[in-house]
């Protein structure tokens, strides 16, 4: 699986609070959820994304709260993949169990800059910033973990293995 993108950069510790604020989870619709992502660190983010765009962050990227809507929000908003120097535990989980593909590599997350355009090979981890014609190399999840990011998520995953 490969995807493109343009960059949306972030630093270290964007914890989930701010991915989408408490104040909206009232609500479980990924739609609504992704009409508040980042806004607290991004006010303009919702109205720049677009679909197939790609965050790339520092460390502990997800930090915080331990709720699904974080990435779910992501995902919703567009988003094809995150790529971040590591991620806290239960996102990067939460991550897979959605089926948000994710990518750690400290490497590209320090040296990919906001608006670069960058392209992503899942299978092999590859990670091409096309701006700046450097490549970067991310350690590819094993296939039964792509299995589930390619099907939407654990739930899709699981549902679709029953039916085997």
């Amino acid at each position: 699986m490969k995807v493109r993108g343009n960059v949306f950069k972030y630093n270290d510790n964007v914890d989930t609070d701010v991915i989408i604020p408490a104040r909206y989870l009232n609500t479980s619709s990924a739609a609504e959820l992704a009409q508040h992502c980042m806004e607290d660190i991004d006010k303009d983010f919702v109205s720049r994304v677009k679909k197939g765009d790609i965050i790339v962050a520092g460390a502990n990227f997800g930090c915080g709260s331990s709720r699904e809507h974080a990435p779910l929000a992501i995902k919703e908003s567009g988003i094809s993949c995150v790529i971040a120097t590591t991620f806290a535990r239960i996102f990067f989980r939460n991550s897979i169990n959605i089926g948000l593909p994710i990518l750690e590599c400290k490497e590209a997350s320090e040296k990919i800059k906001a608006g670069d355009v960058v392209e992503v090979n899942f299978d092999t981890g590859e990670i091409a910033d096309v701006t700046q014609g450097l490549t970067f190399k991310a350690e590819p999840f094993p296939p039964f973990m792509q299995a589930i990011i390619k099907e939407g998520g654990l739930i899709p995953y699981l549902s679709k293995e029953e039916g085997k």
